[in-house]
């Protein structure tokens, strides 16, 4: 389930439960935990807003939406058709997030960005090179003592060049890859970061964890949930790490939506899930990045699932 449905069926809930203090104290919390949730909650509040639905329903509940204080038309609707709104609701919400959100915090931050189904190679000022992903960005600065770049979206893979005197350190949503010289894959997504070490060997740090490093070795990889924190390591063949460069798509052990939020950078279609069970079934695969669809289908087929195109601008994954 992505965020923006996450949020949806909040509403929902705190609607068919107006009087529900625990209901309210449990949304408060669940906004109070990370910005992202009170952003995807006040965009499916808007959304909702727009089908003349009421934004929120207890003084608790309101209190998270000053940014927004036009006051809402009040319209009451049959309990059978909230959750049917609340999907449409989502839907809108995550289009609009789709189109709008990262484009223009990326434009302003980035010194290198890459558009859908794009590829980039950067020569750094040092002798690295940085191969960028689809929709990916990085800020860079490798002047100073210490060499630094912000991977601000997508994915990329760093062939850097050794200089003990000037650690190379790779910012991907707060999680810290530190290297002298080596060759490695990040990958930022809404939820966590990954590493895969070809060769060489990367020290990490992550929030909550101090200065203390976890290393990592040639064919290691590792995933940090930018929510919980936690990390989790594995391996991986050396010859499957970033083989996005070739046109393909190599996950392990991953949930059909982390896999959707992949193929979402290769794709000019907006990609939902709206079926959670669908989305939390978990797959081992190679997919072809050439071609989205074929990728899509051969993504949820094997768990019963079809690729419908709603239109050109939009792939739906279901199992009805």
């Amino acid at each position: 389930m992505s965020l923006h449905e996450v949020a949806a069926d909040w509403l929902i809930r705190v609607r068919e439960a107006p009087g529900d203090a625990a209901l309210a104290r449990s949304l408060t919390q669940w906004l109070d935990e990370h910005d992202a949730h009170r952003r995807a909650y006040a965009s499916v509040q808007r959304s909702w807003q727009l089908l003349a639905e009421v934004p929120a329903a207890s003084a608790e509940l309101r209190a998270h939406d000053r940014e927004d204080a036009t006051p809402a038309l009040i319209v009451a609707f049959p309990r059978r058709l909230w959750r049917p709104l609340g999907i449409c609701a989502a839907l809108a919400a995550g289009l609009m997030a789709f189109l709008a959100y990262p484009a223009l915090v990326l434009l302003m931050e980035a010194d290198y960005r890459t558009g859908t189904g794009a590829r980039q190679t950067l020569a750094l000022e040092d002798g690295s090179r940085i191969e960028l992903g689809a929709e990916s960005a990085v800020a860079v600065d490798v002047t100073g003592a210490t060499r630094i770049v912000r991977l601000l979206a997508g994915e990329a893979f760093f062939d850097v060049r050794s200089d003990p005197s000037r650690p190379f350190i790779v910012d991907a949503g707060g999680v810290d890859v530190t290297v002298l010289g080596t060759r490695f894959n990040v990958r930022l997504t809404s939820t966590d970061a990954g590493v895969e070490l070809a060769d060489g060997a990367v020290g990490l740090t992550y929030p909550g964890h101090g200065t203390a490093q976890t290393r990592l070795v040639p064919g290691q990889s590792a995933l940090v949930d930018l929510r919980t924190g936690t990390l989790v390591t594995g391996e991986i063949a050396v010859d499957d790490i970033a083989v996005w460069r070739e046109g393909r798509l190599f996950v392990q052990d991953a949930t059909i939506a982390a896999v959707v939020e992949q193929l979402q950078r290769y794709h000019r279609a907006w990609i939902t899930v709206p079926d959670s069970a669908l989305a939390q079934q978990r797959v081992t695969g190679l997919y072809d990045l050439t071609d989205p669809d074929r990728a899509l289908r051969a993504l949820v087929e094997p768990h019963g699932g079809r690729m419908r195109e709603i239109s050109p601008y939009m792939r739906v994954l279901s199992r009805f």
